[in-house]
């Protein structure tokens, strides 16, 4: 259990039947009244962002989640196998599960993987990964503004906005966030 009044960011609860990760929280002291707290938080199950009001003081249940680091090894369709490192344990992830950072999965990836009680919750990628440009258009000649951008397919079928010195065959960063390029790798 804990208290409302200790909530602070990375804390995972549960909180009327979903597991929760606090991702802010202030503490409020109205001029009447007892005091709340208002916390920002994320739904690790369905990745929903929330914001509740609790009492201060109340009591609430924590959620003990175990994060594992297991390296992504191959897709057949829409399962994933992941292998963790440690105990060469192999598990399998469907697409629904894994959603959009899909498209940032290649082989040899380490990722870390967040369970609560068995059951998978969700998979936090490293804030970079280094891509292989397979497929972009020659730069135009001419073109010298710098901000100018062409596209560029990545090994993974993802296409992204590069800047025009990238050639065919290089290896770039991109970021997971917001899956733009970084820099050369």
């Amino acid at each position: 259990m804990t208290n409302s009044n200790d909530f602070k960011p990375g804390l995972t609860i549960q909180f009327e039947g979903g597991i929760y990760m606090i991702l802010e929280s202030q503490h409020v002291k109205p001029g009447k009244g007892a005091a709340i707290v208002k916390a920002k938080m994320k739904n690790l199950r369905t990745g929903s962002i929330v914001e509740k009001t609790f009492n201060a003081g109340v009591k609430v249940e924590t959620a003990h989640i175990a994060k594992k680091t297991m390296q992504f090894l191959y897709n057949m369709g829409d399962t994933y196998y992941f292998m963790n490192m440690q105990d060469y344990e192999q598990i399998e992830l469907d697409k629904s599960v894994i959603k959009e950072d899909a498209k940032f999965l290649k082989e040899n990836l380490e990722v870390e993987i967040i369970f609560f009680e068995g059951e998978m919750l969700g998979m936090n990628l490293p804030d970079k990964v280094v891509m292989k440009v397979v497929h972009t258009e020659g730069a135009v000649k001419g073109n010298t503004t710098s901000s100018a951008m062409k596209d560029a397919e990545l090994e993974t079928g993802m296409t992204i906005k590069v800047p025009l010195f990238i050639e065919q065959g290089e290896e770039i960063l991109v970021g997971t966030k917001d899956g733009k390029y970084v820099s050369r790798a």
